[in-house]
């Protein structure tokens, strides 16, 4: 096969990127490892900001209302409120996080895609198995293994989409650094609470224990907590019961719950918390793009977020240097401006995801610090604005006469 482009991995960001191209009359080919989007994913919340990019691509009329608007955050430590977030009060267009499940949102990109048939290919069930390389280094393509044997994509730019365990970038030789945090995190899911509201996030803290309660179309609760990094077979030689306790005392509202619909290990599954600093996201003929030039945390919900924004910010780029014969230097000159222009943008969010991190970690006298710092921000509606502004807020301006979603359409909330 030949293309201009062609992208590992049809997750958000490698369709966005995909769909992007194929608009500007770009030839991409996406090579998808699974044979279908019906799956199981962990990374369904996305930010305000990539709400308020999906409407402008098209997007969110594409899923008739299959993703839930979340209107508030509260964080509750020791069994007391101590901050809360009501997003109706901020002045942007799209002020609402949205927990948007992922099968939903690729195949809308998917179908956006298939509106270009000139210039996107999706190729399914397709594993990237090594890099096509010229004779100065240059990548030149890809071999990917698939049902119906071999097959090598020749292109003149390859996009690294394959998330944060990267193969990709792997076989580049792109150097990069694996920071582990101190934790890593359970999750499971559970039917909705009645005592709960469906448009509110929660995190219940005690101690240095704490947990994320996140809202899930369309009549789940994701939970997430966390253990000790490599904690897991210590918890699991526990027994069941071990996971129980942590979760009667994080949310008694899922006591029963979690003891009807969790009945071994294999309901949950286990997230290996790190971020990754890639200092170089580029190569000739290769480029880096969300979780695998940038890994994150799942606070507040950044991976999606950055992976769209890295989307919208490489297409056009890639579609000048095209515009100005392709070549490798054009190509390179692209994919180094859009690390220019991205790398600001992950560096705040990461240095605030690691900021939360560390003040969840407190305990003792560090936990009444960070209860007293949270009532503090919780006083003042500016500063929280402030504060959730680096996360949620980098792209959309406010203003006074900003068009609620609901406002627009009820179809979507």
């Amino acid at each position: 096969m030949t293309a201009q482009v062609c992208v590992v991995g049809g997750g958000p960001a490698g369709l966005t990127l995909a769909v992007e191209l194929a608009k500007r009359s770009v030839s991409v080919v996406v090579l998808e490892q699974s044979g279908h989007f019906d799956r199981s994913f962990r990374g369904e919340s996305v930010s305000p900001d990539s709400v308020w990019l999906l409407d402008r691509l098209g997007v969110l009329d594409r899923l008739d209302g299959a993703y839930q608007q979340m209107h508030r955050m509260e964080i509750v430590d020791s069994g007391s409120r101590v901050l809360g977030a009501d997003f109706t009060r901020f002045p942007y267009p799209h002020p609402y996080p949205v927990e948007m499940p992922q099968p939903a949102l690729l195949s809308a990109l998917a179908g956006l895609g298939e509106e270009h048939p000139d210039h996107f290919t999706l190729v399914r069930r397709a594993t990237a198995t090594a890099l096509v390389r010229g004779a100065d280094g240059t990548v030149t393509g890809v071999r990917a293994r698939t049902p119906d044997g071999e097959i090598t994509v020749h292109t003149r730019l390859t996009v690294a989409a394959d998330g944060r365990f990267s193969k990709v970038r792997e076989m580049s030789g792109l150097a990069y650094t694996k920071i582990p945090l101190e934790r890593d995190v359970v999750w499971l899911k559970l039917p909705f609470p009645k005592e709960w509201d469906d448009r509110t996030y929660r995190i219940r803290i005690r101690g240095d224990q704490h947990g994320l309660f996140i809202p899930t179309h369309p009549d789940s609760v994701r939970v997430g907590f966390n253990i000790p990094k490599g904690g897991l077979k210590e918890l699991r030689a526990k027994g069941l019961t071990a996971l129980y306790e942590r979760l009667d005392l994080l949310a008694p509202e899922l006591s029963d719950a979690v003891r009807s619909e969790i009945r071994a290990w294999s309901d949950t599954s286990m997230l290996d918390i790190f971020t990754a600093v890639v200092p170089q996201w580029s190569a000739p003929g290769l480029v880096l793009m969300g979780d695998s030039a940038h890994t994150l945390t799942p606070i507040l919900g950044q991976g999606v977020n950055h992976a769209i924004i890295d989307a919208v910010t490489l297409a056009p780029l890639v579609q000048r240097a095209f515009a100005e014969g392709g070549s490798v230097a054009a190509l390179g000159r692209a994919t180094q401006e859009f690390q220019r222009s991205r790398e600001e943008s992950v560096s705040k969010s990461r240095a605030l995801q690691l900021r939360q991190e560390r003040l969840f970690a407190l305990h003792g006298i560090g936990g009444t610090f960070r209860r007293t710092l949270y009532r503090v921000v919780d006083r003042s509606q500016s500063l929280k604005q402030r504060v959730l502004a680096g996360a949620y807020f980098q792209l959309q301006k406010p203003g006074p006469h900003a068009v609620r979603p609901q406002e627009r359409t009820t179809s979507h909330v």
